[in-house]
């Protein structure tokens, strides 16, 4: 008995260190998943998803600017030796990376930058179908004006002065070309923002953007020049594209050296992005792809159109594949002082029974219905997938500034999804409801901006899965939304109002 008493006590000994070892290998290493780069001219994401929370530190080194992370209880494995292939040329901030086992239980990886950053290292903790992430964002020093790039790109799509072009006249917002000397123009106070690009016209030099740097070349302190949309993915069949519907306007003359045009800006939040693919339907197409495609669409109608004269010009919060946080969005269509903001989802539900188009705009006083709120809420969860810092200052301002809209820009709101509901409706689509419902929206929480949320279809839906992968169908929403978009400033005309730069 003695004996065997003893045999027992040397084997739950054993089993005692041999899990005590386990613990302390579990506690000291983690497993790299997979890695990620979403490269944009607002910022490059770079995300690393293991198994379990990383500690990392991070230090930035000047002339060639480069950042050193050093990743904590780890060892290099297959995934991370990925990650050195995911780096783009076309990236605006990284030229390359180097990753290597710094010390036994320690990865070093090394980016050499195109130009100096501010970089946002955090974690995220696991949520929906991702694990636990390290995200490192690399933003330029001076981030880039949404206001400026708007003007950029306006003054890129100006006509060439000797171009024969409009015989003269202007396109909106910039003087014309006149063979005597330069004079700046003078504008109607009703829109500085004209008169802000009357004088950026008049600046020496091309009116268009600097060229993307290319690798390896000295790059000035200027913020970043916004490159061109992505190609858009691939969709199922063809179709030619429409012409674009007249715009519900009076025609009159363009600008001229002692007036520029009022522009209307329709800011368009194409849903998700980056690490939040949104919804998913049963064939794979994800709604980040299809919303950002209809985006596209609509923009080239409105930035084709004018209201009672005046020009549209479209703005995208995002224009390329990756993540914008909510109140980012919200701020964006501020900053550019859009008349109108129209967010592009594409609906599922957890049945693919469910189906149809659906239009909502904020309500401060409780959702229409259960599914209204069931919606908003599973939006608003988008800045947990898509991965916000919490912690940065920005979005604490950005968050309490989504608290406060008007009753006045609600029921703006609310005109507005009525008539793009109507039209939705016309092109043949089934709506899920036939009214304009309400909830808390974040993104809608725009206080001076008439705001919607545009549920295109559901995606859960196998056949509304493949209209919205048809060309003819995006073409045909796109219609229906410029008309909606028409069709509301023809009741309520936009305010000749004085723009704050």
């Amino acid at each position: 008995m003695k004996a065997g008493g003893l045999k027992r006590r040397v084997l739950l000994q054993g089993g005692s260190i041999a899990l005590m070892l386990g613990v302390h290998q579990i506690a000291r290493g983690a497993t790299i998943l997979a890695v990620r780069v979403w490269p944009a001219a607002d910022y490059t994401r770079v995300t690393i998803e293991s198994d379990a929370r990383l500690t990392s530190q991070q230090l930035v080194v000047g002339s060639p600017p480069r950042l050193a992370v050093d990743i904590e209880g780890i060892e290099l494995n297959s995934e991370l030796r990925e990650l050195v292939g995911k780096i783009k040329p076309g990236d605006p901030y990284i030229n390359g990376l180097r990753v290597g086992q710094n010390a036994p239980t320690v990865v070093r990886i090394v980016f050499d930058l195109k130009q100096t950053v501010r970089p946002q290292v955090f974690s995220l903790a696991p949520v929906a179908a991702y694990k636990h992430r390290l995200v490192l964002d690399l933003y330029p020093e001076q981030a880039i004006d949404p206001m400026e790039a708007l003007i950029a790109e306006r003054l890129r799509d100006a006509p060439k002065p000797g171009s024969g072009i409009n015989n003269g006249s202007s396109v909106a917002g910039i003087a014309p070309s006149a063979p005597a000397a330069p004079v700046r123009p003078a504008t109607p106070a009703g829109d500085p923002l004209g008169d802000l690009m009357a004088q950026q016209s008049m600046r020496p030099g091309p009116a268009a953007p600097a060229p993307p740097v290319v690798a390896g070349a000295d790059r000035p302190s200027a913020p970043p020049v916004l490159v061109a949309p992505a190609p858009l993915p691939p969709v199922v069949g063809t179709a030619p594209v429409k012409p674009v519907s007249p715009p519900v306007a009076v025609a009159r003359g363009g600008a001229t050296a002692s007036r520029t045009d009022r522009i209307i800006i329709v800011a368009l939040d194409p849903g998700h992005g980056g690490e939040d693919p949104g919804a998913t339907g049963p064939s794979g197409t994800r709604e980040k792809d299809i919303v950002l495609q209809v985006a596209f669409r609509l923009r080239d109608r409105i930035n084709a159109g004018s209201v009672n004269g005046n020009p549209m010009r479209a703005f995208l919060t995002r224009d390329a594949d990756f993540f914008v946080p909510l109140g980012v969005r919200v701020q964006k269509a501020r900053r550019v002082q859009a008349d109108l903001f129209v967010s592009i989802h594409a609906d599922a539900f957890t049945t693919p029974a469910a189906r149809g188009a659906s239009v909502f705009a904020l309500s401060q006083s409780g959702a229409s219905s259960s599914a209204a709120r069931w919606l908003a809420n599973k939006e608003n969860d988008a800045d947990k997938v898509g991965g916000v810092n919490v912690g940065n200052h920005e979005a604490q301002v950005q968050r309490a500034l989504l608290d406060m809209s008007t009753t006045a820009q609600i029921n703006d709101s609310l005109k507005l999804g009525g008539a793009m509901l109507g039209e939705i409706k016309g092109i043949g689509a089934r709506l899920h409801k036939g009214q304009v419902e309400q909830a808390g929206f974040a993104v809608l929480k725009a206080p001076d901006i008439p705001s919607v949320l545009v549920e295109t279809a559901f995606i859960s839906n196998p056949e509304e899965e493949a209209n919205l992968r048809r060309v003819d169908y995006q073409e045909s929403l796109a219609d229906a939304l410029m008309r909606g978009i028409q069709r509301y400033f023809a009741q309520n005309p936009p305010l000749a109002r004085s723009r704050q730069l």
